[in-house]
């Protein structure tokens, strides 16, 4: 994608994993997942929210597998499944050899809750055969208790010697196909856990802020948590925990993305905050704009702003703007202004000026 700033984010090196033809890892595009909210047995309604999830830009989908009934559904659901179906398992390592078995392309195990560790042997030896990856996903709420009493609370240390441990004994198992994970739903922890854990392996991480909460809110605490180690270089796969339909995650983390550089989903949108100064409805006309753009994909900047002072002065690196006023607008390319417009014709000629650049 076009790359305006000055500093490019140097993204850490990792291991590259590969699940159902997806890569994931450095030199890959930072991949988005998410998850399924519908009953796994009720296929009809699973595949309808995958195919929801993979029109809104998401690139692997996890499945709750939490007994054989939806261990079995799988095989119908990662058939036909236009992206990856990765199988969450917890407790019960029978649900993982199944998940295998019915065409899960990933498992997410969660060993702090899996006391068969002899198991955990025999489902890598079953992982490697099938050639399908296995997401350590050490969460805060689920640690051993031995590594609680050890630290006195689920902190960073607690979550990063708990992960190395269970990447030790599958590498002893000769298995090394793995993605890491370490979330809390606190955000500065989750922060710690992953730039710790990032100096002692270098297997991909997939970040997330685990029960981030309502839409609002749990943006708000995922943008921070996921964007700060983006920032750093860190992460190769990403999820928007929310408590939101799915498609709410997806949108949220190509936000994500976007903002820092990382990837293209189409258009900016940049826009002022309205003022004393502004004698529009600039929140109305920002709404129109965007939906011009929805559909858009290429990668240009484009400035919707509310006054003279924040015309083509501070925006002069969109690709296409406009400011306005009680009577007149400007359009403006890259800080030239290349028309004067009637008000009431301000969007219109906008519009075919949003054309001309797709």
């Amino acid at each position: 994608m076009k790359n305006n700033h000055k500093e490019i984010i140097k993204r850490r090196k990792t291991r590259t994993v590969t699940v159902g033809g997806v890569k994931i890892g450095y030199g890959s595009p930072i991949v988005i997942q998410s998850m399924t909210n519908s009953s796994t047995t009720d296929i009809a309604a699973t595949l309808e929210q995958i195919d929801e999830l993979y029109t809104a830009g998401c690139e692997l989908v996890r499945v709750a597998i939490p007994d054989k009934n939806a261990a079995s559904a799988l095989d119908r659901i990662a058939g036909k499944s236009p992206i990856p179906v990765i199988a969450d398992i917890h407790f019960d390592l029978t649900l993982a050899h199944m998940a295998i078995e019915n065409g899960a392309a990933k498992l997410r195990v969660n060993p702090g809750n899996i006391k068969d560790k002899k198991g955990l042997k025999i489902l890598a030896q079953k992982a490697r055969e099938y050639k399908v990856p296995i997401r350590v996903g050490v969460n805060a709420g689920s640690l051993a208790r031995k590594t609680v009493i050890k630290y006195g609370w689920a902190s960073s240390q607690a979550l990063v010697e708990s992960a190395v441990s269970y990447i030790n004994y599958f590498e002893q198992n000769d298995f090394q196909d793995l993605v890491i994970s370490l979330k809390t739903s606190d955000v500065y922890s989750t922060i710690l856990s992953y730039r710790m854990i990032a100096e002692k392996t270098s297997y991909p991480l997939h970040l997330g802020v685990t029960a981030a909460g309502p839409w609002k809110s749990g943006i708000i605490k995922g943008s921070i948590g996921i964007g700060s180690l983006l920032a750093d270089g860190l992460g190769d796969t990403i999820r928007v925990s929310l408590t939101a339909h799915p498609v709410e995650e997806v949108k949220a983390a190509k936000m994500i993305l976007q903002s820092l550089g990382l990837r293209c989903f189409g258009p900016e949108l940049i826009s002022c905050p309205t003022c004393g100064r502004c004698e529009i409805d600039l929140v109305t006309l920002v709404s129109e704009v965007e939906g011009m753009l929805s559909h858009m994909e290429k990668n240009f900047k484009i400035a919707v702003m509310g006054c003279v002072v924040n015309g083509p002065g501070e925006a002069r690196e969109a690709d296409l703007g406009l400011s306005a006023g009680k009577k007149s607008g400007i359009l403006f390319k890259k800080g030239k202004v290349i028309q004067t417009v009637p008000l009431e014709n301000l969007l219109k000629a906008f519009q075919a000026e949003i054309r001309k650049l797709n």
